[in-house]
């Protein structure tokens, strides 16, 4: 298969990025190119145009490939729903619940098999394949049964480039390390070293790539600075970052143990006078000016989490003065009544939990997951008209039902009537997933906040103007800092664009 994989010591070494870089470096010369990964591990999940559910990092870099994402991209993907077990969605659609132990034991041949489908569609319909591995590939007590690093690049027969992260130190460690707990076959597939992350004089550095490229018998194809502001979605929770910007506008997300699609709040780092912070402490709460609760995979466990912390006392308080909105999980939190009557959240039928009730609605969960995209307006309720009509995705198990729909917050294009919306805008609760994505409705949202707090209104940033821009740009910081015509050979024998 032409194509490469992009190994990484580590998780958050940069894989993801990089992939997303090869991506759009390629399409740009006019490759067909898909991104692959064969097992990914994430409550950051995005819907594919049929509806169906693969990792949001394929999502991106199939955007970034100018391609449209599909489950032959990411066949598996794991949701943790407690430190024990996941969902388990196979091709785009979640099929069981699973522990660790149960996994490995009882859905690798099924797993293989998935892959090797995907894999030879990917090579009949694209020229390249860009794949990803999955943390580090050489964690001992995984190897003999891994789904994802190693044993993917055998079945494709494809090259692979290994990734490690300079930034937090340990780099000559973690790169020899790495390739020594690799047997010769494994070893075989390494072609190349790329550092990212690096920050300072890159001429300090060449001492260290000579010292590399002997140690290890494989050349370093690069050293990537450090990017700040790439736009990029992440991966997973380690890419949160505990804090953004020092705006006079301070939103405060609640940040639950089993957060999901945690990039609804990005657009928010892109606001000047926004201040964004991740708070899982009551004690760290302080005075903001909004609070936002979003997706979680385990909806009831984490509430409890919240209220074991204090936050239903201070959150009913809270409301007279703030503004809250809640999206998925967070929007089912800030109802009165969560009913698992088949245990589809919590493993446990029959349980039901008191909501925060701060939204008059009850939330049952059902045993079929509802994945979507959606478009529609602001409903005639709201009285707020808007120019960009409101487009996003759902995930989730529950149906939520308002006790009355004169407070509904969107009217779908499909005629359906969802979320929910207060007269005077203080607390909104939507399923639709990317909704402070819509740069004209986060913009009226912030303005109220910034009203209230006497600041004067500010135009809306059209993220969507920059967001194509920014993977051009990423591509070309790839291909400026490491040998790229060399990372295409190792990738094809000589072949020509279509």
């Amino acid at each position: 298969m032409n194509g490469v994989m992009v190994l990484g010591t580590a998780s958050d070494v940069g894989k993801s990025l990089i992939a997303t870089a090869i991506c759009r470096a390629l399409a740009n010369e006019g490759y067909t190119v898909a991104p692959f990964k064969s097992q990914n591990m994430s409550n950051n999940s995005y819907v594919t145009d049929d509806g169906k559910e693969i990792g949001r990092a394929q999502g991106i870099q199939a955007e970034a490939a100018r391609t449209s994402a599909s489950v032959w991209m990411n066949p598996i993907l794991l949701k943790p729903m407690s430190d024990a077990s996941s969902e388990v969605v196979l091709f785009g659609t979640a099929i069981e619940r699973l522990s660790g132990k149960d996994y490995r034991d009882s859905f690798y041949k099924k797993g293989l098999e998935a892959i090797e489908s995907s894999l030879d569609y990917l090579q009949s319909h694209f020229d390249l394949v860009v794949m990803e591995g999955a943390g580090s590939p050489v964690e001992i007590n995984l190897k003999d049964r891994e789904l994802v690093n190693m044993k993917v690049a055998e079945l494709a027969d494809i090259p692979a480039i290994l990734v490690a992260d300079i930034d937090r130190g340990g780099v000559f460690a973690s790169i020899v390390g790495t390739l020594e707990l690799m047997n010769e076959q494994e070893r075989s597939h390494v072609k190349g070293i790329i550092i990212n992350k690096f920050r300072g004089d890159i001429t300090l550095f060449e001492d260290g790539i000579t010292w590399l490229e002997e140690r290890c018998g494989i050349p370093v194809l690069g050293v990537l600075p450090y990017i700040n502001s790439h736009m990029i979605d992440g991966e997973d929770s380690l890419s949160i970052p505990q804090s953004m910007n020092n705006g006079e506008v301070d939103i405060a997300v609640l940040k639950p143990p089993y957060i999901s699609n945690y990039t609804d709040l990005e657009p928010f780092y892109f606001e000047e006078d926004v201040s964004i912070r991740w708070v899982s402490r009551l004690a760290d709460i302080g005075n903001p000016d909004a609070v936002i609760l979003p997706g979680t995979k385990s909806t009831i466990r984490d509430l409890q989490y919240f209220r074991d912390e204090g936050f239903d006392e201070w959150l009913e308080r809270y409301q007279t003065r703030g503004f809250i909105a809640g999206i998925c999980g967070g929007y089912q939190m800030l109802g009165e009544n969560l009913i698992d009557p088949d245990g589809a959240d919590t493993g446990i039928a029959g349980t039901v939990e008191k909501g925060f009730g701060i939204i008059p609605a009850d939330t049952t969960f059902l045993s079929k997951k509802r994945t979507v995209k959606n478009e529609g307006r602001l409903h005639h309720a709201t009285g707020i008209t808007l120019n960009q009509p409101i487009s996003g995705y759902e995930i989730h198990l529950g149906e939520t039902k308002l006790h009355s729909t004169t407070h509904s917050f969107l009217q779908l294009n499909n005629g359906e009537d969802e979320g929910y919306f207060t007269v005077d805008g203080k607390v909104f609760g939507t399923y639709i997933h990317h909704i402070f994505h819509h740069d004209e409705w986060r913009n009226w949202w912030l303005n109220q906040i910034r009203h209230q707090k006497g600041l004067p209104a500010r135009v809306a940033v059209y993220l969507s103007e920059i967001k194509d821009a920014k993977y051009d740009e990423l591509a070309d910081h790839l291909k400026k800092n490491i040998k790229w015509e060399v990372l295409k050979g190792i990738m094809m024998n000589n072949q020509v664009p279509r």
